[in-house]
């Protein structure tokens, strides 16, 4: 008997949780080197901001295309591995797996104990084992979760999703009371201070698109989408285009609350925002920041243990990982190795370095992705019925090796050789085991007693449930 991974997600359900990851930690998490990412300028923020949202938004549109085409699960995995053959594909999924998506899931999870444990602290710093352990609860919880049903993983992404934008309204409305009050001096000579560069605006957008982070994560899990043809690109365009708008409408309000001065000196910019406009009620805050970094580690959870178990499925991970759960139907063993994974990224976590390392790795990665749909659309120009002019994938991939190469030339760091690297390094590893399949004896035994003790059976694409009509 084949178990099969369940398709539970509708519009609704796919908008929410584009939504939910792509407001990511979002404007809630913002600290210093996010919130003021063009150098203290007003307006400079605000453009770039927007330039975030508008990549993001050409971005998810072209990953909507490819998941028309490819109507499989495993997002850019699955779209490298059928446009660039088994090696590139393996490099994603080794890369991805072992270091970005648990580095992912770790810097979500610090941002949530940091702020859910802030309030048993005031006055003095969190010690870092308390904020480390409290991580480490949120990815074992998130992970029982996942393994247990993809309904409720879905029900909680939706929750937290509406708790979320609810909060961000509430800073909204505060803004809105503030400059109608006359708080508009942050507003004057807006573009003072502007910072311009090829390295500082990378690193700006690097640290502006991390809070958009998730706008593509829809597409590793196509086949659990209820027809992905129309609900991919619809949740898209609802989704994207509201979280740009809420991100533009909270930064004004910052800027309305809290001098250029204060945001620099801001460890946290929605704690200050919150000291100046709430007052003693600053730690519904603190809470909302703790349950927007929890819902967008759910969503960030379900999407990178789909990576994993993609992977095993094409024969590029181990075979245990391609196996689902024979009543929960979820994809348990991959999730809990993406959790182990992202537990010990946790262990010499740092949030900012974690978003560097991410940003750089990913958009590495998105390029590449981009790069096949323009092969598509190219080469098969006269069968493709293109919902996307393909001027826009063009833009993308453009910024893609903008955001590559921007840092790398201004500032050169050691750790971005250490990036290429561990990426080459997989090469060493696809050859024997994968190309070769020189699997020793004991990984089969080993596979037999872990899949006796999970409960798990061999998942075939074929044995994929037929699509549930919309309720």
């Amino acid at each position: 008997t084949n178990s099969s991974i369940m398709r539970e997600r509708r519009t609704v359900d796919s908008s929410s949780s584009a939504a939910d990851l792509s407001e990511g930690m979002g404007t809630l998490r913002l600290k210093r080197e996010v919130g003021l990412i063009s150098a203290v300028s007003p307006a400079g923020a605000l453009i770039i901001w927007a330039a975030c949202g508008l990549l993001v938004m050409f971005g998810a549109l072209s990953y909507a295309e490819l998941g028309t085409i490819i109507k499989e699960s495993g997002g850019d995995y699955i779209y490298i591995l059928r446009n660039f053959g088994s090696l590139p594909a393996f490099l994603f999924a080794y890369t991805s797996i072992i270091v970005v998506r648990p580095a992912s899931m770790a810097g979500v999870s610090l941002s949530f104990a940091e702020y859910a444990v802030a309030p048993f602290y005031q006055g003095c710093s969190t010690p870092q084992i308390v904020v480390k352990c409290t991580a480490a609860s949120c990815i074992l919880l998130l992970a029982i979760i996942n393994c247990l049903n993809v309904r409720l993983a879905t029900a909680i992404m939706n929750i937290f999703t509406v708790a979320k934008v609810l909060v961000l309204l509430v800073i909204v409305i505060g803004g809105v009371v503030l400059l109608i009050n006359g708080h508009t001096q942050s507003f004057q000579d807006a573009f003072q201070n502007t910072t311009a560069g090829i390295g500082p605006v990378g690193v700006a957008f690097y640290q502006g698109l991390w809070s958009y982070d998730g706008w593509n994560n829809l597409n590793f899990v196509t086949e659990e989408l209820r027809k992905p043809e129309v609900n991919l690109p619809r949740a898209t365009m609802i989704a994207i285009p509201l979280v740009t708008c809420l991100y533009l409408l909270v930064n004004m309000s910052y800027f309305a609350a809290l001098t250029p001065a204060e945001l620099l000196s801001s460890g946290a910019v929605a704690i200050s925002w919150g000291n100046k406009v709430l007052g003693s009620w600053v730690w519904v805050i603190s809470l909302s920041v703790a349950l927007s970094s929890f819902g967008s580690a759910n969503g960030t959870f379900f999407s990178g243990g789909r990576v994993c178990y993609i992977a095993a499925r094409e024969g590029h991970m181990p075979d245990i990982l391609s196996m689902a759960h024979v009543r929960c139907l979820t994809p348990s063993p991959a999730l809990i190795f993406t959790s182990a994974m992202a537990l010990i990224m946790i262990i010499p976590g740092d949030f900012s370095s974690i978003v560097n390392f991410f940003s750089f790795t990913a958009w590495l990665f998105y390029g590449t992705t981009i790069a096949g749909l323009l092969i598509y659309m190219v080469l098969y120009r006269d069968v493709l019925l293109s919902q996307v002019p393909i001027i826009i994938p063009i833009i993308v991939l453009i910024a893609s090796v903008y955001l590559v190469l921007a840092p790398v030339i201004d500032q050169p760091q050691i750790k971005f050789l250490y990036v290429i690297l561990f990426i080459l390094s997989g090469i060493i590893v696809y050859f024997p085991l994968v190309h070769y399949k020189c699997h020793p004896q004991f990984l089969q035994r080993v596979t037999l007693h872990l899949q006796l003790l999970l409960e798990v059976m061999l998942n075939l694409r074929a044995c994929l449930p037929t699509e549930v009509a919309p309720a």
